[in-house]
């Protein structure tokens, strides 16, 4: 199944620096119970909704205790906003998109509802070209809408500084295939935290715990609003 929308949420965001969960503000707080309520009464009670992760180390929280990882982290949020979820690590750090496109089918196993995909930093890293990250995600994309598997597409700035035109051709990548699949997308998975020393371990790209709250506290508006739409196109 495709979700019929997309979605971009503005990398301009700003919110009050108060936290709650996951570094929600009581005023997103608020926002994600009415989302996740407003779709149905019994969002709440309903068997939990499971969410892969599916990525690299961005995901699999690298280097940080479990409890701070991104996985745990974000089904706080969605728990805390109202939303029955759960939220699988499939995350291996120093993957691509290639090993991703690899092992997707043994990581359907768990039967998820939704796939949050996140790739590219590592084949920006390893200087691959565009078109293979390109190639890689789409065959990733089109195998879940096959399966009737809803995706929730990531993008990410380069890491690595290749070159003015390599940058505009990556970032394209993902906007392209967001729109040309119809996925709710998220433009930048590190946006808020990349470049900011207080929110980053000492190699200056993996976030830590405070960098993950963050990313969490700007990811989990979409995230809500992406199962109230799941919800709904459930008969």
């Amino acid at each position: 199944m495709t979700l019929p929308f997309s979605f971009l949420l503005s990398s301009a965001t700003l919110l009050t620096p108060r936290r709650l969960v996951a570094g929600m503000t009581p005023t997103d707080l608020l926002l994600s119970c009415a989302l996740c309520a407003s779709a149905d009464d019994s969002f709440a009670d309903a068997q939990p909704l499971r969410i892969l992760a599916f990525g690299d180390s961005l995901v699999a929280g690298f280097a940080v205790p479990r409890k701070a990882g991104f996985t745990v982290q974000l089904e706080k949020a969605l728990i805390a906003a109202g939303c029955s979820a759960e939220v699988i690590n499939a995350g291996i750090p120093g993957d691509t998109s290639a090993g991703g496109r690899a092992r997707l089918e043994q990581a359907l196993d768990v039967g998820p509802d939704l796939v949050l995909l996140e790739f590219g930093a590592n084949d920006n890293l390893l200087g691959l070209h565009p078109a293979k990250l390109e190639a890689n995600l789409e065959a990733m994309i089109q195998r879940l809408q096959e399966g009737g598997i809803p995706v929730l597409l990531t993008g990410i700035e380069p890491l690595r500084d290749l070159g003015a035109n390599y940058r505009t051709e990556f970032t394209e990548v993902f906007a392209r295939l967001a729109a040309k699949h119809q996925l709710p997308f998220y433009a930048d998975f590190l946006v808020g935290v990349a470049g900011r020393p207080e929110l980053n371990k000492a190699d200056g790209i993996h976030p830590n715990p405070k960098g993950v709250k963050e990313i969490v506290r700007r990811l989990a508006p979409l995230v809500i609003e992406t199962l109230r739409r799941l919800k709904q196109d459930r008969p």
